[in-house]
């Protein structure tokens, strides 16, 4: 019987620590070749794109997420779950809410990866959907001691940081500006959709640890490369991904292409990680196609 799943069922049955668990084996699973991740394709549609991104886990399932990029006010993604020996539909999930949190676990599992072991005081640029995802999953890495916040307006700053006050537990506070909210943070989160850049990487700390999340391509990324200048660690987790995109992004192009590491290759012991206590690492999450999936397997067994 196929299991079907709405964002109210996602939101309640999936933890933090079980979400970031089940990315972490995906992401370990893709590195050493058991998940097949291949780059997300889309299709032309009028006005927008269809997008789909699939992967496959040897002998066990298949499946893929679909989404467009048509902004409609109820538009809807897909995830589908089949079981590789049959081909039978095990589970559908429908909603935006599994696709959330995978992107949330990817940087919950970065950050207990490459940010300080003490690492305990978070900045974030950004009040939507995206950050409140990365503070939920980095909440299950790190015994977090505040949160400071950032976006462009006030209202937004003061709902995500009541949403971290109440749900996480976490002091939190808004901020009025953007160098306020990540000076002498030990992780940064940048969860905007700015086609410009809004973070300086001078107001960055030694040590600290970034995860991005959002618009990241040559000419509409909101960084610069002055943060990837500043990363002694840069580390994705899809590297076929974050070599497809067209234009290409930002970290995928030289200089920085051959210091673009997969954090499946981190998690896995084959490539190193953080090795200071002061180094900056830098995060750049694209999506590893096929995460929802394992996600939503994990979800359903």
């Amino acid at each position: 019987m196929t299991v079907l799943l709405t964002d109210a069922e996602v939101a309640a049955r999936l933890d933090a620590a079980t979400a970031v668990t089940a990315i972490r084996d995906a992401l370990v699973a893709a590195e050493q070749g058991r998940l097949l991740a291949p780059p997300r394709v889309s299709a032309p549609l009028d006005g927008g794109r269809l997008v789909l991104t699939a992967g496959h886990l040897r002998d066990d399932w298949y499946g893929f997420r679909s989404y467009d990029t048509l902004d409609r006010p109820d538009g809807e993604q897909v995830v589908v779950l089949h079981d590789a020996g049959t081909g039978r539909i095990r589970a559908v999930c429908v909603g935006e809410e599994i696709g959330s949190r995978r992107t949330g676990a990817l940087g919950g599992v970065a950050v207990d990866a490459l940010a300080r072991p003490e690492a305990a005081t978070v900045g974030v640029i950004g009040a939507g959907r995206q950050a409140w995802t990365q503070l939920w999953a980095i909440a299950a890495v790190r015994p977090l001691r505040e949160v400071t916040v950032f976006s462009r307006t006030p209202a937004g700053r003061e709902k995500l940081v009541s949403r971290v006050e109440a749900e996480l537990g976490v002091p939190a506070r808004a901020v009025p500006d953007p160098g306020r909210a990540v000076r002498d943070r030990d992780v940064v989160v940048l969860a905007t959709t700015s086609p410009t850049p809004v973070l300086s990487a001078t107001d960055l700390s030694p040590g600290c640890h970034v995860n991005l999340v959002g618009f990241k391509q040559v000419g509409r990324a909101e960084f610069g490369p002055d943060l990837l200048d500043r990363a002694d660690v840069l580390v994705t987790d899809s590297p076929a991904q974050a070599g497809a995109y067209d234009p290409p992004m930002l970290a995928a192009v030289e200089p920085y292409a051959g210091r673009l590491l997969s954090l499946g290759a981190v998690l896995a012991g084959t490539r190193p990680g953080r090795n200071t206590a002061d180094q900056v690492t830098v995060f750049c999450s694209v999506g590893l196609a096929g995460s929802e999936v394992f996600l939503l397997d994990r979800l359903t067994r």
